[in-house]
């Protein structure tokens, strides 16, 4: 006969299995967003390249990410899927009056920065010849 300690013992154990499991594949995610930023390289993109027309770029880097839509003109940001980053959006701004990536990121928002720049060379080299 099954008495309540065993049923509270059992209960426990499941759910420190399952607090182990999700905990485990937070730490794995958190590795993998750290290491997707880590290697986030952005590359000058020559405009002489880029035919005239709007392009859009993405880059998601897990807990992160940018969409963007780019004329040679002008960069809109579409969507930036963030928690704490909000201030790394004026980015766009600093890349459209250098008119380069190559640009300062933003303190305290350099994920962001870097994400929304990569999805920025990504739209941009989707328009390259």
């Amino acid at each position: 006969m099954i008495n309540i300690k065993n049923i509270v013992i059992i209960v426990i154990c499941i759910v420190a299995l399952s607090g182990g499991f999700f905990g485990i594949n937070y730490l794995i995610s958190l590795y993998n967003y750290k290491k997707i930023v880590s290697e986030i390289d952005i590359k000058s993109v020559d405009l002489s390249n880029v035919h005239d027309g709007t392009y859009t770029g993405s880059f998601d880097a897990i807990f992160v990410g940018a969409e963007v839509e780019v004329t040679v003109k002008n960069i809109k940001l579409l969507n930036h899927k963030t928690e704490r980053g909000k201030p790394a959006e004026v980015i766009v701004d600093d890349a459209k009056k250098k008119q380069s990536l190559h640009v300062d990121t933003i303190s305290g928002a350099t994920n962001s920065s870097k994400v929304i720049l990569k999805a920025i060379e990504n739209a941009l080299e989707s328009g390259e010849s």
